[in-house]
């Protein structure tokens, strides 16, 4: 497989492993904002970006300041 394609696949599947990760985890964000992750997006401009249900807008992951943990 072409180096590119290797990529694109590692970058996919870790992408699908966040997503598991975090959907319908309690997170607390470093302004402040609490909920439950609702989706994650991958953003070109700025990577990884998580909405919080009860809360308008995206934020990046690197917000995240706490997240349930099992």
């Amino acid at each position: 497989m072409p180096t590119v394609m290797v990529r694109a696949t590692t970058i996919l599947g870790e992408f699908e492993q966040v997503q598991a990760e975090l959907v319908g985890k309690a997170v607390i964000l470093t302004d402040g904002k609490a909920g439950t992750v609702e989706t994650v997006w991958l953003d070109e401009l700025h990577g990884l970006r998580i909405s919080i249900r009860g809360h308008d807008g995206k934020w990046p992951i690197s917000t995240i300041k706490l997240a349930q943990t099992h």
